[in-house]
């Protein structure tokens, strides 16, 4: 029963991410077709994150009161909803502009056309939160000991999706940036309904019981400041959003990079994407549980941390096609594994019923730096130079690399108490 759930899980997460992929590399070539400037471009990357931010911990806290299921399908029709505006984003603006009166101004036109890219993201990022819910699906269904393996399952679909995503967007951008679009959201659809048949619900009627009787907010700055002063969760949360913004930096301005400082067309750019996503599979689907096995997370996440930087200091200074494959391997082992026992570590640091609502917090933070890192990456990348992204991202790594061995490694919390079960649950991160 448990492995029918994983799998189903490891789908539905597939097919999300193929959807979601499908369009990631083609944005900016899409927007700059509108006359948006690069400024504009990161703006249009950082809105999605922005709204995620908002929607992440907020579907996670409701997750724990109602169910993974619901939530799930929720999130999931926002993503179709959101797909479908992107697609139709030329028309839709053409018509509004018209329908003020500027339909003849180009000018107009083009920034209503934005507008509708702008509206079709912020959707679907308040809406996608699924991948904490997804996660906090795992945790319910795999004791301490498994987690990790079942987090790097995950990452492993993730990761698929991103094999073959950018590389089909990148094909079907032949026949127009709206094409991926429209594919996605029917790729949304099927996914909508994959979870309605298939995927049973993980968090029993008692647990959401008792997550509902505590009265916890759903969304406040409180919490999350709250959350950041707990000495297992704070550290570990502060971990996540440097290294967070450190590979939002090269995922967000990746596209960028690729046009300006290799000419690379928007084809080209998903494959080398689809590439990456390979990569990302072999480490969360195949190494991530030998290597849990072999040594401690947290050590893990110090090693990764320096593979991390080294490797974002090589990509910033990459000068061909050829030696941007070699350094995006060491990259993409460090990214499989940071945010693969960062996920583990965080969903074994408070209760049962907290899970939820902390990798839902785990995904504001990213999601913040996913706001943060294409605005900073663009300003680098068009006021300084294309290598300046890659050498910021090392700086936030050496701190990652530093913070880590100080307040994980040689000063670590001790484990998190085992609760009577009788016994009244603790204010929620």
């Amino acid at each position: 029963m448990r492995k029918r759930r994983l799998l189903t899980i490891f789908i539905i997460i597939f097919v999300d991410l193929l959807g979601f992929s499908l369009i990631l590399p083609l944005l900016p070539f899409y927007a700059e077709k509108y006359s948006a400037s690069p400024a504009v471009v990161g703006l249009l990357v950082a809105s999605y994150a922005a709204m995620q931010m908002i929607g992440a911990p907020l579907l996670g806290r409701l997750s724990d009161k109602y169910g993974r299921r619901p939530i799930l399908l929720i999130s999931i029709f926002g993503t179709f909803v959101g797909f479908l505006l992107l697609g139709l984003a030329h028309p839709l603006g053409l018509a509004l502009a018209n329908l003020v009166g500027l339909g003849e101004s180009l000018a107009a036109q083009n920034a209503a056309v934005l507008g509708v890219l702008f509206v079709s993201r912020m959707l679907d990022g308040l809406t996608g939160g699924n991948i904490s819910v997804a996660q906090a699906y795992i945790t319910d269904i795999t004791d301490v000991k498994n987690r990790a393996k079942g987090m790097g399952l995950i990452g492993a679909a993730f990761g698929l999706g991103f094999t073959l995503g950018p590389a089909l967007g990148g094909v079907l951008s032949r026949w127009g940036y709206a094409v991926p679009a429209f594919i996605a959201a029917a790729i949304a659809a099927l996914n909508l309904l994959a979870v309605f048949i298939w995927l049973p619900e993980s968090l029993s009627p008692e647990l959401r019981g008792v997550n509902r009787h505590h009265h916890r907010e759903l969304l406040s700055f409180q919490m999350l400041w709250v959350a950041l002063s707990r000495p297992r969760v704070g550290p570990l949360l502060q971990t996540r959003f440097v290294y967070g913004l450190a590979f939002a930096t090269f995922e967000t301005i990746f596209a960028l990079f690729a046009q300006y400082r290799l000419q690379l067309s928007a084809e080209t750019t998903g494959y080398i994407m689809g590439y990456v996503g390979i990569l990302v599979v072999l480490v969360q689907g195949v190494a991530i549980g030998r290597l849990t096995n072999r040594y401690s997370e947290i050590g893990l996440t110090f090693s990764g941390a320096v593979l991390m930087g080294l490797a974002l200091l090589a990509w910033g200074f990459t000068p061909s096609v050829w030696l941007l494959m070699i350094v995006l391997i060491p990259l993409a082992l460090a990214a499989g594994v940071l945010n693969t026992v960062l996920s583990s570590l965080l969903s074994k640091s408070v209760y049962p019923e907290e899970v939820g609502g902390t990798l839902g917090l785990s995904s504001s933070v990213e999601s913040l730096t996913r706001v943060l890192a294409p605005i900073m990456g663009g300003i680098l990348l068009g006021q300084v130079g294309t290598w300046a992204p890659g050498l910021a991202g090392a700086l936030l790594m050496a701190w990652v690399v530093f913070y880590v061995w100080r307040r994980l490694i040689t000063n670590p919390d001790p484990p998190l108490p085992t609760r009577p079960k009788e016994e009244s649950a603790p204010v929620s991160s």
